[in-house]
């Protein structure tokens, strides 16, 4: 057990960034963050795993729109393929 005053902290590294340095007014740009970069790293993988499935969705109604255009554009191409290979008509 330690002789401190103090008690530990729970989050050295964050306490260190959040300490006033020189008693100065200013203190550290990332204090502020800590709390930001908890939320995301506990987070992460739920948004991660929840932008994924909205991607999924969204490929999925992307193909089912795509369907019909190439249906269409592979029977264009097999109706200009094969416009010689019709029967001509005779005079």
């Amino acid at each position: 057990m330690s002789n401190s005053t103090q008690p530990s902290p729970r989050f050295p590294l964050f306490q260190r960034l959040s300490r006033k340095k020189d008693a100065g007014p200013s203190h550290s740009k990332y204090a502020r963050l800590w709390k930001p970069v908890a939320i995301t790293g506990t987070g992460g993988a739920a948004l991660a795993l929840w932008l994924e499935e909205i991607l999924l969705f969204g490929f999925e109604i992307l193909a089912l729109i795509f369907l019909p255009i190439m249906a269409g554009l592979i029977y264009l191409l097999d109706i200009l393929m094969f416009k010689s290979q019709t029967p001509k008509k005779e005079k």
